[in-house]
């Protein structure tokens, strides 16, 4: 599940789907049963609201967080996070909104798998950083898109290594 305001985060999120045979669907088009359904959920978002405590997608996720996710069942399922970001232009605030799914994921219950190595990244600061590691899959498409097909490809065995 993801959304996305330039297109960026669905280009990452096709990378994913096409190495483990999913179909891409964004979250404000998703039903509550159908997420609630799965074992295990691989969700992303852009950080557009860089800075912000909270709604930091600017996309449809900002309202399913808050209004819909405290009403889904999803104790004990397994979450794997993808995050889109710009770690030049947004140092600061690389892929925050990544962290938000993982604290928001991790209240409801839920098993974060696929954290990832900071490694190879140069940004400032990240909410999408815990324990010196990433959340799940960093990616940034406008300074390092030669990069994200790889590095989708990596996590996805990753995941299928943690259980997926």
């Amino acid at each position: 599940y993801y959304s996305t305001s330039t297109g960026n985060t669905e280009t990452v999120c096709g990378y994913i789907c096409e190495e483990i045979g999913a179909e891409m669907v964004d979250i404000g088009d998703a039903e509550d049963s159908e997420i609630a359904s799965h074992d295990t959920l691989i969700v992303g978002a852009p950080t557009w609201h860089t800075g912000a405590d909270e709604q930091r997608s600017g996309t449809s996720w900002d309202d399913w967080l808050y209004d819909t996710l405290p009403n889904v069942e999803l104790e004990g399922k397994k979450v794997a996070i993808f995050g889109v970001g710009d770690q030049a232009s947004y140092a600061d605030n690389f892929c925050d909104a990544a962290g938000e799914l993982y604290d928001l994921f991790s209240a409801k219950g839920c098993t974060i798998i696929g954290k990832t190595s900071t490694d190879g990244y140069d940004h400032e600061e990240s909410k999408a950083v815990v324990d010196d590691q990433f959340v799940g899959l960093m990616c940034d498409e406008d300074n390092q898109d030669d990069l994200s097909e790889d590095r989708a490809k990596a996590w996805v065995e990753q995941l299928k290594g943690e259980g997926m």
